[in-house]
């Protein structure tokens, strides 16, 4: 069985994605500050990290059953992009503070000042960014998935 074929349903998609979003989310953080700390800060903002990443997921898996339906959307693609990358800087936002450490080497003290004063901020934001592409696409996905049914054969 090849790799097209195993990833075949939408549904695997969006928890391919899911997981991915966790995977980067999880390795970020690990990188920056380890393990131990990792899943301390997860226990303390999970119910965050995981909405962002299943709101992602789902996104992900409307998509691809949109894009069956249309073979091509590019309003979709770019609304997805754009709210992966919110949910993205959402959860990694969350851990920014502790670029403290190397900021001065970087010269980035004030971007992880900024990042740490409006961390939650950021998660509401990804969340609202999540919300609004599910809402894009599944509105598509509905009047795709109506109008395709108006040109089948009866």
């Amino acid at each position: 069985m090849n790799a097209r074929m195993a990833i075949s349903n939408p549904v695997s998609y969006g928890m391919v994605a899911f997981a991915a979003m966790l995977s980067l989310y999880f390795g970020v953080l690990a990188l920056l500050s380890g393990w131990e700390f990792t899943w301390l800060q997860f226990s303390e903002v999970w119910y965050y990290v995981v909405p962002l990443a299943a709101g992602f997921g789902l996104q992900v898996t409307l998509f691809v059953r949109l894009r069956r339906l249309l073979l091509t959307s590019a309003d979709s693609k770019a609304l997805m992009a754009a709210s992966g990358t919110t949910s993205t800087a959402a959860m990694i936002s969350c851990c920014a503070h502790y670029l403290v450490n190397i900021a001065p080497v970087l010269g980035a003290t004030g971007l992880v000042a900024f990042a740490t004063a409006y961390q939650t901020e950021f998660f509401w934001v990804g969340l609202a960014f999540n919300a609004a592409g599910i809402a894009y696409i599944g509105n598509k996905l509905v009047k795709a998935t109506r109008d395709h049914a108006q040109c089948a054969p009866a």
